[in-house]
């Protein structure tokens, strides 16, 4: 396993994050397609061999039994030390007034419930689950730097949003002396490539670790176009970001992938893998497993290296798309 500083942190990651949407309890929440406790322990395990100490999940998977079940995971494979754990706040947990969004009450509220589903006093990377429109940035920013002096996180990041809007959440940061993001999770892939127009610029201006999430678009580029998985049937969110309107063009970068992936004779995740991995802003793809092959196929990426003529046919055929994953 390869390891590399956050951002501008001394924080150290493996170059591979493992993102635990996939580990929940199927009667909990909208993921009908995710795997129970007993199903999703031999992933963090075997992540932990490989020696990804990286590990993201959200308090609204799964209705929180994502983070539950990571917590008790960590406890029995690895010392807390050993690990870095990220979570997130801002998704509905609640109905009713404040069951959601990044106000101070909802913060201060949901650091405390993340945190006893953990089974920790801490968390790494305390990360807002997309930008709240409803709530001053000031009042945001200002709760997120208390959580960091109070000790019940490391670090802060964000996730998806436009780069106007954390241009903005940095400044207010800087201006008032309060802590820093030193993350972005954004949306990054062959088939989804906007944020290379502005934010993965800024990131690197700043100094802003890079995590992306659906690396592997949903497992799209893993696999033949028309053929699905029960995730892809049945996923709302997967289905909306990817638009028949790119269809063609969607289909020429995935055939790209295959071909490569046979004449080099690896898992085409190994080729997608490799090509985020060849950007320098990039810190850790944040990647899901519901195989345990997926995890050692996703670790074989970080010594696989492509070439110059590989890099452009892989890109060649993207045009541009409709800006999605930030809501």
């Amino acid at each position: 396993m390869n390891y590399t500083r956050l951002g501008n942190t001394g924080l150290e990651v493996s170059r591979l994050g493992l993102g635990c949407m996939s580990y929940g309890e199927p009667d909990r929440g909208s993921h009908a397609w995710t795997l129970p406790e007993e199903q999703s322990r031999p992933f963090i395990r075997r992540a932990i061999e490989l020696g990804i100490n990286f590990f993201d999940t959200a308090n609204v998977y799964s209705d929180g039994t994502s983070e539950e079940i990571l917590g008790r995971a960590i406890r029995d494979y690895v010392a807390r030390d050993d690990v870095v754990i990220a979570t997130k706040v801002n998704g509905r947990m609640k109905p009713g007034p404040n069951g959601a969004g990044l106000s101070r009450k909802a913060i201060f509220s949901e650091i405390d419930a993340s945190l006893k589903r953990l089974g920790t006093d801490y968390v790494d990377l305390y990360q807002i689950h997309r930008f709240d429109h409803q709530t001053p940035i000031e009042e945001t920013l200002e709760a997120l730097h208390d959580v960091v002096k109070a000790g019940k996180a490391r670090y802060i990041g964000a996730s998806s949003m436009y780069a106007w809007q954390f241009s903005k959440m940095l400044s207010v940061s800087q201006a008032h002396g309060w802590t820093k993001f030193v993350s972005m999770q954004n949306h990054l892939n062959l088939l989804y490539r906007e944020e290379e127009r502005e934010m993965l610029p800024l990131c690197k201006s700043e100094g802003i670790g890079v995590i992306p999430w659906s690396p592997l678009a949903r497992g799209r580029l893993t696999r033949d176009w028309r053929e699905q998985s029960e995730r892809s049937q049945t996923d709302e969110l997967g289905n909306g970001l990817y638009t028949r309107t790119t269809a063609d063009a969607d289909r020429r970068v995935v055939e790209a992938v295959a071909k490569i992936a046979q004449k080099r004779e690896v898992p085409r995740a190994q080729i997608a893998l490799a090509w985020l991995l060849s950007k320098s802003e990039i810190s850790a793809p944040i990647i899901g497993a519901t195989k345990l092959h997926h995890l050692d196929d996703a670790a074989a990426a970080l010594g696989f290296r492509l070439t110059a003529a590989e890099i452009q046919t892989l890109e060649v055929n993207y045009i541009p798309h409709s800006v999605v994953g930030f809501s």
